[in-house]
């Protein structure tokens, strides 16, 4: 920070302003015939590459070759660069740097100024803009053809067929309702894309929020009578989290389970408290299962699970790898629903930075895990 701090009218203010951007700076240097290094990185830049910037060499804060190329192509020739690149990590993120040159010090040191700019959230919000409307006019394409066809039957060939009429009507009632379903989870699943990245930071009481869930679908059960038996560990009440979003989790899974179930059969949900990731990692029951998201965390941290099981057919091992994904459903297995519920459960996870797991085997039922970490002690 001192070759800045010397300019004239540069000094501790003009180290404060840069201290406070909100944006990562780096100040790179090098001279002719020898490798640029990092002299100086604001606040901010030290938060994202999370290493001691002074001193260090600059691929071991930008990585990318492309990015490396552009910067030390700028610093040998004194020009401007820019280049976008991307992070990957369990949350991918977008950015754009900006290179300009400073003037050539002594012993012909060249120096360059590198500012960084996050365009994460703008990324996201044209991906999940594209995907969007790409989803949807797939999934809506065959409801309208139905609704299109029937209506055209109404208007020629059953317009004086009341039975016909009648059953008609019911049909397109149904196609409507799952349209409506359908924009309804394509709209949530693509805000909660929007904020992925983002850790929620408020408390969540599980327990409770299962116990509300659980009276709220109390008349699909009832229809189909299946029980729901609730089980929670007293240490395993209060993780860290958006209560609406966890409302959606526990929701999908519990819907899934009450319709794979069978009548007069029981599904079973149950928290239970995880000292570490590898325990909340570890197999509920014998059978086949697959973790559809990891966590990128320390071991050190604590965690409460999430277990819904159900009675029913169980799933094949070659679906199991593919049960997040949008609109994927097992062959032979039609619930009704959207296919849409589990890809909005890995995505809630994830912004949670949790984990979330499938035990299955054919004629076996499926127990769906979801683990989650566990909230500070309250003061």
């Amino acid at each position: 920070m001192s070759d800045l701090a010397d300019r004239p009218g540069a000094g501790p203010a003009a180290q404060l302003i840069l201290e406070l951007l909100p944006e990562p700076v780096i100040l790179v240097q090098g001279a002719d015939g020898e490798p640029p290094e990092i002299a100086y990185g604001n606040r901010a830049a030290r938060e994202v590459f999370r290493i001691e910037l002074a001193g260090a060499p600059l691929g071991a804060a930008l990585r990318r070759p492309e990015v490396l190329e552009a910067i030390e192509g700028a610093l040998a020739t004194s020009t401007n660069a820019e280049v976008a690149f991307e992070t990957i990590g369990v949350q991918p993120r977008f950015w754009r740097a900006f290179a300009r040159p400073l003037e050539t010090g002594e012993g012909g040191l060249r120096q360059l100024v590198v500012m960084l700019r996050d365009e994460t959230d703008a990324r996201r919000t044209e991906r999940m803009r594209a995907d969007f409307l790409a989803n949807a006019s797939h999934e809506l394409r065959t409801p309208l053809a139905s609704l299109a066809g029937f209506v055209e039957t109404l208007r020629t060939h059953a317009k004086d067929d009341t039975e016909a009429r009648e059953k008609f009507l019911g049909i397109m009632a149904q196609q409507a309702t799952r349209m409506a379903r359908l924009v309804d989870d394509l709209l949530s699943l693509s805000r909660i894309e929007l904020n992925e990245h983002i850790a929620p930071s408020g408390r969540v009481d599980l327990a409770r929020t299962i116990q509300d869930v659980s009276d709220a679908i109390r008349p699909l059960t009832a229809e189909r009578g299946v029980t729901i038996a609730v089980t929670a560990d007293p240490d395993a009440t209060s993780v860290t989290g958006d209560r609406d979003q966890l409302v959606q989790v526990i929701q999908n899974l519990v819907d899934n389970a009450v319709k794979y179930t069978p009548r007069g059969g029981r599904v079973a949900v149950a928290l239970v408290a995880a000292p570490s990731l590898e325990a909340a990692r570890a197999p509920s029951r014998t059978g086949v299962g697959l973790s559809l998201l990891s966590p990128d965390s320390s071991d050190r941290q604590a965690y409460v699970v999430l277990r819904v099981t159900d009675e029913g057919p169980g799933i094949a091992r070659q679906h199991l790898p593919r049960l997040s994904e949008r609109f994927y459903r097992v062959e032979g297995q039609r619930s009704g629903g959207t296919g849409l519920g589990l890809a909005i459960v890995k995505h809630v996870v994830n912004r949670h930075r949790g984990g979330f797991a499938v035990e299955s085997a054919e004629g076996e039922g499926s127990t769906f895990s979801v683990y989650l970490p566990i909230a500070p002690a309250q003061s």
